[in-house]
């Protein structure tokens, strides 16, 4: 596998790209003022709210909330993954992706041909086993239990299903005409070799099903056994080009189906896929004999807003639920949507769409999928008792660490506030949450249109916002460094330090490199946030400058407080009152 791309290579391709011309070769932009705008790509409107700035290089769009730098747009419109959409931009430019040393290394020319290679010889092995279906001598078998099974010759079709004969070298024979070519075999586990070094067709007597990845190239194989004997279900194992925690079965089919995926189904087998397809459910995918793992709700929420995870309601059932509920949480932004679906005892999507039909399976699905928090709270209630107080408090032990990975506010408020509900503390939590709420908006004053700053930002975030416009500021304003502050309790005090750090030792960073910095910090969103509003500053030194001494001026009072605070209680210490005598004489 290549190596790790260089975070300066990365900057540089951000430095170098006009978001403004990347975005208008796919969506059409037109000039608005300073700005650009269009219909948002991300959501159905009729009038445009998605802008694009290419003073920042950075797009927002006021009605879904979409945003981000050039390498976010194409990750999100292109469905591209990160390494991807490097690439992309790279070759939009004309220059190779370096690979960092002490990482493997880039593929060279050989070993590019040799994926190349590798998945034309997947595709051929796709239509060999397709092929057997028509003309093997037992082909017979296979296409009557595709019958009994209740799939049409389309769906088959559709989905490429294939049959590996009985015969121990049908492969083997087919295609290993020569040393190499057996040895590529071995290599993508279409033939095996035992101790003995007798080689072997990996596949035998099953009905094949096809692996794409989600550019519709074959990297794997399933593949189901007709008769008893030997594991119902056979999957490729981890090779060069396939890896079963990166792909999804059925996911290529589903996007050709549907230029927007309204929702995708998680299910838990191939025919479940398949079964589902052919009554019209066609936004079904299949986890490939492991956990739903977080790269694949990761691909899934690239892809659509709803996510239906649809299991059977056993325990093993409700175990993969909960593994993939806990893969999910760091990317359940606001917007997108998490439901589970248990089906009753005996029952899976094959069996169930065919007694009920379409339109009821989609009515179960709407009307019985459980919603995420559901879910989420009867899980933990089921583990712990809150009737009393050491329950309560394993609860939300167990509990807070889990919300605290949800990226979206709003979601995330809901399930703390719902925790508090569990636990007794509806109202204390309101009150808090008020509190919080009022705290943050400060006194009413009258504004002074004469005052430089002209914002009803708290400081904090002033002094994030003018970083994210000028980088540069950090180094201009060396004096107002938030680290002095880094052991204070002021709200995102620690988010401004490493912002700030970022910036002084990064002058010449743009908005969008900022950004990306901080792609996976736990907070970008709220950097995002802060660049949705309009705002201009037109002595940004100086209110940069204001707003640190501003925090300074909170702290100072804030510890006077608590000083007196505890001098009401105990007598201060020599040192405390040596402390509060210096604040008494900064304040004056």
């Amino acid at each position: 596998m290549a190596g790790r791309i260089p975070r300066e290579f990365i900057d540089d391709m951000i430095a170098r790209s006009d978001i403004v011309e990347v975005i208008d070769s796919r969506v059409r932009l037109k000039k608005a003022g300073r700005n650009y705008q269009a219909c948002c790509p991300f959501h159905n409107e009729k009038s445009p709210s998605f802008t694009v700035s290419q003073d920042k290089q950075f797009y927002h769009c006021f009605g879904c909330g979409a945003h981000g730098n050039v390498i976010s747009f194409l990750m999100e419109y292109d469905r591209l993954e990160f390494p991807e959409a490097i690439e992309e931009l790279a070759n939009y430019h004309s220059i190779e992706v370096p690979r960092e040393e002490n990482s493997a290394p880039a593929p060279t020319a050989q070993q590019k041909q040799q994926i190349q290679d590798d998945y034309e010889l997947m595709e051929k092995a796709a239509k060999f086993f397709a092929q057997q279906l028509k003309i093997h001598g037992e082909k017979d078998k296979a296409v009557n239990y595709l019958k009994g099974r209740g799939l049409s010759g389309d769906i088959v079709k559709a989905f490429g299903i294939g049959y590996a004969p009985s015969e121990w070298d049908g492969m083997l024979r087919a295609f290993g005409t020569n040393p190499q070519a057996q040895q590529q075999l071995l290599d993508l586990k279409l033939i095996t070799e035992n101790d003995n070094r007798r080689r072997f067709d990996f596949f035998r007597d099953r009905i094949m099903f096809p692996i794409r990845d989600k550019r519709g190239r074959v990297v794997g194989f399933g593949g189901r056994v007709l008769e008893d004997g030997g594991p119902k279900y056979l999957n490729s194992p981890e090779t060069r080009i396939f890896h079963k925690g990166h792909e999804l079965y059925g996911f290529y089919q589903a996007k050709q189906a549907h230029r927007n995926l309204a929702r995708v189904m998680i299910v838990e087998g191939y025919m479940d896929v398949v079964a589902l397809a052919q009554f019209g459910i066609d936004y079904a995918v299949a986890s490939l004999g492991t956990a739903t793992t977080a790269e694949h709700i990761q691909m899934l929420f690239r892809a659509t807003n709803e996510i239906i995870c649809c299991y059977d309601g056993d325990r093993a059932g409700r175990e993969a639920a909960w593994r993939a509920l806990e893969n999910a949480l760091p990317y359940l932004k606001d917007g997108v949507e998490m439901k589970f679906l248990f089906l009753p005892d005996g029952e899976d999507p094959d069996t169930l769409v065919r007694q009920i039909g379409k339109d009821a399976f989609e009515a179960k699905l709407q009307n019985e999928s459980m919603p995420l928090s559901r879910f989420f709270f009867e899980n933990l209630l089921q583990r712990h008792h809150v009737s009393s107080t050491e329950g309560k408090a394993a609860l939300k032990a167990q509990a807070m660490p889990l919300i605290e990975q949800i990226v979206g506010d709003n979601q995330r408020a809901i399930l703390t506030s719902d925790l508090s509900a569990h636990m007794g503390e509806h109202h204390r939590h309101k009150l808090e949450r008020d509190i919080a709420k009022a705290n943050s908006h400060g006194n009413v004053k009258k504004v002074d249109m004469s005052t430089l700053n002209k914002s009803t930002m708290s400081p904090v975030r002033m002094m994030l916002r003018l970083l994210l416009d000028s980088p540069a500021l950090a180094k201009q304003c060396a004096s107002a460094d938030p680290a002095f502050l880094a052991e204070t309790n002021i709200a995102g005090i620690s988010l401004l330090n490493e912002v700030f750090a970022f910036c002084k030792n990064h002058p010449q960073a743009n908005t969008a490199q900022v950004l990306e910095e901080f792609r996976h910090h736990p907070q970008s969103s709220h950097l995002a946030k802060l660049l949705n509003t309009d705002f201009a500053e037109q002595y940004p030194v100086k209110v940069f400058q204001d707003s640190f001494t501003r925090l300074l001026d909170w702290h100072l009072k804030s510890r006077m407080s608590e000083l007196m605070s505890i001098s009401r209680l105990r007598n201060l210490t020599s040192e405390e009152k040596q402390e509060f005598n210096l604040l008494v004489k900064e304040q004056k």
